[in-house]
């Protein structure tokens, strides 16, 4: 399951940096062509790659979300619920050990 999380994670960062090099080359285009300046190129540049971190950021937070909830319906034990029983485990062995 981890490597298809992994796989997912990298084609969409993939796909982001194939996007990002794509709108680099029309924006390049564009000011070759005289349609627009090089600032204006660079503003929009800037604003486009905004709002892609930004829609990047709420596609992670619904990602890690349903990982979460995922996990809790096929109620896979958490970091703290295993860090639980360690702890559990080593209070146990020094009663024993005591004893």
């Amino acid at each position: 399951m981890r490597d298809a999380i992994k796989k997912g994670m990298a084609l969409g960062f993939g796909l982001a940096a194939a996007s990002k090099e794509q709108a680099e080359k029309v924006f390049d285009d564009l000011v070759k062509k005289g349609e627009l300046t090089r600032k204006e190129s660079q503003e929009f540049m800037d604003h486009v790659m905004a709002k892609g971190t930004e829609k990047q950021e709420q596609f992670d937070s619904k990602m890690m979300e349903q990982m979460k909830k995922l996990l809790r319906e096929w109620d896979v034990a958490t970091k703290d619920d295993v860090q639980a029983l360690e702890e559990r485990v080593k209070k146990l062995e020094q009663e024993i050990y005591t004893k």
